[in-house]
């Protein structure tokens, strides 16, 4: 018996990644980097889940001998990156510059009129989950999901399906009462399950248009 619909948000719940893309590029010039991410490289780099993850993938790219030096140079450098480039995709959002999918409310809605439960399966942070459903639904949005798993409680990153077995721990349900709609591995413009998803739960297959 299906009881809940879980979600995955960047490219599922709304394509977000051109706007990633951009708030990265401003992190870079702001900091006088000299770096600059285009469309078919940020698609490449989309196979590394977690923005930290994927600085830090890329400066080893550009830079193959780079170490760690005392006092965690390389760990701040990220660090820094990472939270003037939320800043910059937050203000973004709030902006209105991403809709949600079409028919993802309606889809939302009607779960919830049939009685399903709604719930999050995300390691993207939850600044990030807050500006795009606070400006696509509302203030109270936190109240149309059961559960949210995201980087603050689940910080294995996928396709590990720790964010999905803690989402089923905290809505008590079986994987066979779940449908997961969420990415495959990663890449841009592609909304399938991811294998994580695969493991746990029943997915939903959603076909998307190329950015």
């Amino acid at each position: 018996m299906l009881n809940a619909l879980i979600f995955d948000v960047d490219g599922t719940l709304a394509d977000t990644e051109s706007v990633h893309l951009a708030a990265f590029n401003h992190a870079f010039a702001q900091e006088g980097l000299g770096w600059h991410w285009d469309v078919p490289l940020y698609t490449q780099l989309l196979d590394v889940s977690g923005g930290k993850e994927r600085l830090l993938h890329y400066w080893r790219m550009v830079q193959p001998g780079l170490k760690e030096v005392d006092g965690g140079a390389v760990r701040d450098t990220v660090a820094r990156l990472h939270e003037i480039k939320t800043a910059c995709y937050e203000q973004a959002i709030s902006a209105g510059a991403v809709a949600l999918r079409p028919g993802v409310l309606t889809l939302m809605q009607a779960a919830l009129n049939q009685g399903l439960q709604l719930a999050i399966a995300t390691t993207t942070s939850p600044v990030n989950i807050a500006a795009l459903l606070r400006t696509a639904i509302g203030p109270d949005w936190r109240s149309h999901f059961l559960a949210i798993g995201d980087a603050s409680n689940a910080p294995l990153k996928k396709p590990h399906p720790q964010v999905y077995l803690k989402v089923l721990a905290d809505m008590r349900l079986d994987p066979a009462q779940c449908v997961a709609y969420g990415e495959l591995g990663g890449r841009w413009a592609t909304t399938r399950p991811r294998p994580a998803a695969a493991s746990t739960c029943r997915v939903k297959r959603k076909r998307s248009s190329t950015c």
